[in-house]
């Protein structure tokens, strides 16, 4: 399998994914969505920046910079998972963020360096792990904060 086609499944098929979520429940995590890909985009803007990393095959003519696939699929959808199954139970959610991160940060990137599709450069595997589970603070921070917004509607 190329490269470009396992970038292509990494973006496309997640979302098929959401055919088999509860319709109420992806209309109650789409904020969500919303800010992680917002983020996610911020974080690979500095990363570019910073030469966090290097990407050197994308599907899109500024994936060079950002990877598709990955800030517009798998990690959106993959936040969308996690929040479906997890989103009641903060020490599940947190546990579920520590486990699904560390493996990302040391297995699955560095794999990405094998197929040549990505590789770490100016930053270690431990501080994008950090960078990730940090992130999911502020993401569940920010689904607490909405739901208060929404139980205060009328």
């Amino acid at each position: 399998m190329t490269a470009k086609m396992i970038l292509y499944i990494s973006l496309l098929l997640p979302w098929f994914s959401l055919l088999f979520a509860n319709k109420k429940r992806i209309k109650k995590y789409i904020p969500v969505i919303i800010l992680t890909v917002f983020l996610m985009t911020i974080i690979f803007q500095i990363a570019f920046h910073y030469k966090w990393w290097i990407i050197h095959t994308y599907i899109v003519p500024w994936g060079y910079m950002i990877d598709v696939s990955f800030a517009y699929g798998l990690f959106p959808v993959g936040t969308f998972w996690i929040f479906y199954f997890t989103s009641s139970r903060f020490i599940i959610f947190t546990i579920t963020n520590i486990i699904m991160d560390t493996f990302m940060a040391f297995a699955v990137l560095p794999g990405l360096s094998k197929l040549h599709i990505a590789e770490y450069k100016g930053i270690a595997p431990w501080q994008y792990f950090l960078i990730m589970y940090g992130l999911s603070f502020i993401i569940y921070g920010y689904y607490v904060w909405q739901q208060r917004i929404y139980k205060e509607d009328p």
